[in-house]
């Protein structure tokens, strides 16, 4: 393939985009905004690059069914990558004329390849104009046919069906693949959330209370991040989910926390928040450079009670010595199945041997929080998937292997306070948020 770019071209960017993740080089959402760059995309032309890039990663194994019946004979990679990204738009966006797709798609393989290819992806796509897509009740295995349909490993769906069921892991995997919501936290130390939405409005942008999370807005029109109301430090951009773990933790101003999994910062601020700026808090993480975003979303906000630590967290009671904390949060490393709205890749990216090493690691990080713990002290553990052996899975070993801790009730929001095991499961589905668990243990006294 020739690497003959067309500057300032929408296709051509996310053809760009799709195929460097196709060769792992790297994930949708960070080399979105370096082909914004490099390509020169016009603001009025940023959704539209979004919404392609991201629609065709979400439906490509059902994109790649229909091609298939098309396709003859041996095809370069790269061609599928732009047949793909070219029905996707005629499959699934109504306001684009399927003539001018197949007209770019073409412009495409002649650039980057040759007058041939270009033929070979007029016919194709003109086929499929003509002729329509196949229906998925040719495929006869519910698993095979739920996978098809919402572009799912047949390996997920299998896991999630005798997880929760077949019905709730076919609603799940279909709200994976919708737009996620724009949620922003209000800095409720600098501000009440009435005075940040008059603020927000008066940028021309539309935000709503959220009817869950009190601190949480919801933004249907505009980009928070850019907001003077960003940058000045009143809100913070976190999605609604991931705004709970922090109401687990219970806590009061003039606390001593950690966070042991912290980066980019958005449960440590929202802490920090909750503990009005007044106590101590240590936000840890493994890496310098992510430690460093801590520290910049911090300053950003105006929180001065947080300190920064680089460091393996599973090695920190050898570092910090046996009950030092009030609190602890372990927002610990995952497989990130409650994300896939946000990170498709993550759905063609995961295997199934990952949960029993990351099970480990939740572990050691759990009880390394337990003897961190001070008596009478709460850890919160959370993580952003919806697998049962990660989440119930490694809060029932650890109560299990640790006699010194009990389980209790997770405090949550108002709105969300329905009766609790002590291990609350969000689903997707569940508010259109990402996907959620938290159980909250307490160290005897």
């Amino acid at each position: 393939m020739k690497n003959k770019k067309l500057q300032g071209n929408v296709r051509d960017a996310a053809f760009s985009i799709l195929w460097a993740v196709e060769n792992k080089q790297a994930y949708s959402n960070l080399l979105l905004n370096q082909t914004i760059q490099s390509y020169g995309i016009a603001d009025k032309n940023k959704g539209l690059l979004t919404e392609i890039t991201y629609g065709t990663l979400q439906h490509q194994m059902t994109l790649d069914f229909y091609l298939e019946p098309y396709l003859k004979g041996k095809i370069e990679p790269w061609v599928k990558t732009l047949l793909r990204l070219s029905l996707y738009q005629i499959v699934y966006l109504d306001r684009i004329p399927s003539h001018a797709v197949v007209h770019e798609a073409v412009e495409i393989a002649k650039r980057r390849g040759h007058g041939g290819v270009a033929s070979v992806v007029n016919g194709v796509l003109r086929s499929i104009q003509r002729n329509g897509v196949r229906s998925f009740n040719t495929i006869s295995d519910p698993i095979e046919k739920i996978s098809i349909e919402t572009s799912h490993p047949a390996w997920m769906i299998k896991r999630w069906s005798e997880q929760f069921g077949m019905e709730k892991a076919r609603e799940m995997a279909l709200e994976n693949n919708k737009i996620p919501a724009q949620t922003v936290r209000v800095n409720t130390v600098k501000a009440t959330v009435e005075e940040v939405i008059e603020m927000l409005e008066s940028e021309g942008l539309e935000a709503a209370r959220s009817s869950l999370v009190p601190e949480c807005l919801v933004i249907t029109n505009g980009q928070p991040a850019r907001s003077t109301t960003f940058e000045k430090g009143f809100i913070t951009i976190q999605d609604e989910s991931s705004m709970l773990p922090v109401y687990g933790l219970q806590l009061k101003p003039g606390m001593k926390v950690l966070d042991m999994c912290a980066a980019p910062g958005g449960k440590t601020t929202h802490i920090a928040e909750k503990m009005n700026n007044q106590g101590s808090l240590l936000a840890m993480d493994l890496h310098q450079h992510k430690v460093k975003l801590i520290d910049e979303t911090a300053d950003r906000l105006g929180h001065t009670i947080i300190e920064t630590a680089v460091g393996d967290s599973k090695e920190s009671a050898g570092r910090f010595g046996t009950e030092q904390f009030d609190r602890i949060l372990v927002d610990a490393p995952c497989s990130g199945l409650g994300v896939i709205k946000r990170k498709p890749d993550i759905k063609y990216t995961k295997k199934e041997e990952d949960f029993a090493r990351l099970q480990e690691i939740q572990y050691a990080l759990l009880g390394q929080a337990a003897q961190l713990l001070k008596k009478d002290g709460i850890v919160v553990y959370s993580t952003c998937t919806v697998d049962a052996v990660e989440n119930r899975g490694t809060a029932e070993r650890f109560l299990k292997e640790h006699p010194e801790m009990e389980k209790i009730q997770v405090a949550l929001p108002e709105a969300l306070g329905k009766k609790n095991s002590g291990f609350v499961q969000i689903f997707p589905q569940d508010f259109g948020s990402d996907g959620f668990f938290i159980a909250a243990f307490r160290k005897k006294a």
